[in-house]
């Protein structure tokens, strides 16, 4: 499993990275958790990415249990802070970022994270507080480095231009052969602050394995047919993007790889890329996955995927269901 430096820190990243949003907060059982979770630190992966909201600290508990059995300077853990964990608990403020990344790290068993990240943008708390309180969390050895997910260009600049303030060294936007809005302004303004890119959802939730046909209902054993894990879909699901999607079949067979071994070497043939993470329910498809990394796709190629998705592919920056979502709950 290839490495990259995250950013301007000293972590070195597996390119593949796991994840633990839907599947592991509830979407799939114990033992699944166990077994892909296994597979992925036997086979080279290092970077383990939760969050406190994911199952409202479940995802957090498995992995302090599963996690805590391997050396711990042997794997870069990552967790997240914003989005409600409780009916009272959400935000960056200064007290919610030190009550929460205490409750993190005794969910995790550990004694530190390698990187915290803000799980989204705090409007409703001063930029200050928030890296004050970020800051803080670095200098007292709770967490190595900083991140952030989902910021706009204008929010990150605000992070960055508060003095005295620990720097991020990553970003975790979505990102994806359906998903490409942070191409055109998150990308160049991380790479010029020395921030490298965490992608998620780089399959856009399954769809770009091509097991979705249009005009078909989605496997049964699928995320898409699970109510629990299907709620942020409803765009991908399309029969635009289906058939869309469905072009890109030749393609993988001309590389001699996967659908999703495709679609993450898509992601990864950017520089400012330091992991893709993955979702996973079955040991196999992290192996599958894994593979993604030994492909590398030709100037035609990409012009051919290009041509295959046409204006199925988003382009311009937009909040995503998630996003939208929580907002309106606000």
């Amino acid at each position: 499993m290839k490495r990259r430096r995250l950013g301007d820190s000293d972590l070195e990243v597996s390119e593949i990275s796991l994840g633990s949003w839907l599947t592991y907060s509830g979407g799939i059982e114990r033992d699944q958790i166990e077994a892909c979770t296994k597979t992925a630190y036997e086979s080279g992966i290092n970077f383990f990415d939760t969050a406190n909201a994911y199952g409202r600290g479940a995802s957090e508990e498995a992995w302090g249990e599963l996690l805590s059995k391997y050396p711990r300077d042997s794997y870069v853990l990552a967790t997240k802070v914003f989005f409600p964990i409780s009916d009272t608990d959400r935000g960056l403020s200064a007290v919610q970022i030190h009550k929460q990344i205490d409750a993190s790290l005794k969910r995790l068993k550990t004694d530190y994270v390698d990187l915290y990240q803000c799980h989204r943008f705090d409007v409703t708390v001063p930029i200050e507080e928030t890296m004050e309180a970020l800051s803080e969390v670095v200098k007292s050895g709770k967490a190595r480095y900083l991140g952030f997910s989902e910021w706009t260009p204008d929010q990150i600049r605000a992070g960055l231009e508060v003095a005295g303030a620990e720097k991020f060294v990553s970003s975790q936007p979505q990102y994806s052969m359906l998903w490409r809005g942070p191409e055109e302004e998150v990308f160049p303004l991380c790479e010029k602050n020395g921030i490298g890119q965490i992608v998620w959802s780089p399959l856009a939730q399954g769809v770009l394995t091509g097991k979705y046909k249009p005009g078909q209902k989605p496997p049964v054993d699928s995320r898409a047919a699970s109510s629990e894990m299907n709620v942020f879909m409803s765009w991908q699901m399309e029969d635009k993007v289906l058939e869309a999607v469905q072009k890109l079949e030749p393609i993988a067979k001309e590389v001699g790889c996967s659908m999703a071994q495709l679609a993450l070497a898509w992601v990864l043939r950017r520089s400012e890329v330091s992991s893709a993470i993955i979702g996973a329910s079955r040991p196999e498809q992290v192996k599958q996955n894994i593979a993604a990394a030994e492909f590398t796709l030709s100037h035609d190629v990409l012009t051919e995927i290009d041509g295959a998705l046409g204006d199925a592919a988003i382009y311009e920056y937009r909040p995503t269901e998630q996003e939208t979502t929580i907002l309106h709950r606000s």
